[in-house]
């Protein structure tokens, strides 16, 4: 029997690369049925997590374009720590 192993939290969440648009994003989040996204640089590091919740806020935003990439959002996250 193989001994089981732990996975971390961003093991375990969806992947995506960061250059994916919010609404793309949100669909592949639908299509996995989970709630956050790991995002991906071009390197495929991991650059931060994003949650339905952020998504849907920055889709709600007035600034809001149907060109914001995840990228964008997870760095706005990062600068208002």
């Amino acid at each position: 029997m193989t001994p089981l192993r732990r996975t971390s939290p961003d093991e375990a969440a969806t992947q995506a690369p960061d250059h994916l648009t919010v609404e793309v994003a949100l669909s592949v989040m639908a299509a996995a049925r989970t709630g956050r996204l790991l995002v991906r640089d071009g390197d495929d590091r991991p650059t931060g997590l994003v949650t339905r919740a952020q998504l849907t806020a920055a889709r709600a935003a007035s600034s809001y374009t149907d060109r914001l990439r995840i990228r964008d959002v997870v760095g706005d996250i990062a600068s208002a720590r």
